[in-house]
């Protein structure tokens, strides 16, 4: 009676996966579309492979072409803008003040950022909200 046998072969090396690169240099504050990405076969830990995690956000820093792009090069994007007045509120319990502030800083929705307000001169921190105004908490 003969046996098979049949050797396995491991290959010892990297493994190729698919990677999303920028096509051109994006730069910073640019809102990144479809057009500006492709696909490299290439594989560095930390780069980012879904296209839904890279368009629609905003490029923190300059994204060179053919470098790979990571979750720290990318925020959402930006809805106030650095001098740009904006309303300022503040609530609490049934006491609700409002009052025109100047941005000190760009911020998307969420962040908070320094402003001042327009009549007191005073500096304070307050957090974005996706429509555009600022409360102070």
């Amino acid at each position: 009676m003969m046996r098979w046998f049949v050797p396995l072969f491991f290959a010892a090396g990297p493994v190729w996966a698919d990677m999303i690169v920028p096509a051109h240099t994006i730069r910073a504050k640019t809102i990144i579309t479809e057009a500006d990405l492709i696909l490299r076969q290439n594989s560095i830990a930390g780069a980012l492979d879904d296209p839904a995690e890279i368009i629609g956000k905003e490029a923190r820093i300059a994204l060179y072409a053919g470098r790979p792009i990571r979750a720290s090069d990318l925020r959402p994007p930006a809805i106030i803008e650095r001098n740009q007045i904006v309303k300022l509120r503040y609530t609490a319990g049934s006491l609700s003040i409002t009052a025109d502030a100047r941005a000190l800083d760009r911020a998307a929705p969420g962040e908070t950022i320094k402003v001042m307000n327009r009549a007191s001169r005073t500096t304070l921190f307050a957090r974005v909200l996706s429509d555009g105004t600022l409360t102070v908490e």
